[in-house]
């Protein structure tokens, strides 16, 4: 975004989830599958789940709802605009789903994830399309401090030119992360990443600013 652009009204944004045919809708899609695997293959007992910039919860709601597993996850979701976070809260109380909480406040810095790391789901989605690269870098080489061992971290970002994709799947397998799946089907306008943690994580650390959105 440059300056002479108005800033990104995020509710409005969310509207084309109620377009089942447009490319968040799409991505919303493969989140979902990408989560419920996640959970899926979460060792047996307690889920931990993090997400940062949830939005108004579509990601945790589609894939949990009637996951066989939804009882044993408890969980963050950090979002700053206080009309989606209403609605994530609804949501979530109406699907059952009160074991995970919705934090107004800033998702780019660690300070709010204290208590619910290490989490073994994490969920960096829809940031990485509206940060400076070296945010986005930054992000992935610091996104093991928020897991538990062998946690799966689930991202997104946009495949336009210059496609930033390849880099970021090179710095998640610099930084102790295995690939699981690089889902970018359509047309390409968009791509979900999704990796194992399969090295030692790097311990939590307060006050480290991860992102900056433009």
């Amino acid at each position: 975004m440059n300056a002479s652009e108005p800033p990104t009204n995020w509710w409005d944004w969310h509207l084309d989830y109620k377009d089942a045919g447009s490319a968040l809708s799409r991505r919303l899609a493969v989140v979902e599958s990408r989560t419920r695997d996640a959970v899926d293959s979460a060792p047996a007992g307690p889920i931990r789940l993090v997400s940062a910039c949830a939005g108004q919860a579509h990601d945790v709601l589609g894939a949990l709802a009637t996951h066989s597993r939804a009882d044993q996850v408890s969980g963050r979701l950090v979002e700053l605009d206080e009309g989606n976070v209403a609605v994530a809260r609804s949501a979530l109380a109406t699907q059952g789903l009160r074991n995970i909480a919705v934090i107004q406040g800033d998702a780019s810095t660690t300070d709010l994830y204290e208590g619910a790391v290490p989490a073994d789901v994490v969920l960096l989605c829809g940031i990485f399309g509206n940060v400076p690269d070296i945010d986005v870098e930054r992000t992935v080489r610091n996104a093991s401090r928020l897991c538990a061992p062998g946690a799966v971290v689930i991202w997104t970002r946009h495949r336009r030119p210059p496609d930033l994709t390849p880099d970021i799947r090179m710095w998640f397998e610099q930084s102790g992360f295995q690939e699981v799946a690089f889902d970018s089907p359509y047309d390409q306008s968009f791509a979900v990443g999704t990796h194992r943690l399969v090295q030692d994580p790097l311990p939590y650390a307060r006050g480290l600013r991860l992102f900056t959105f433009q």
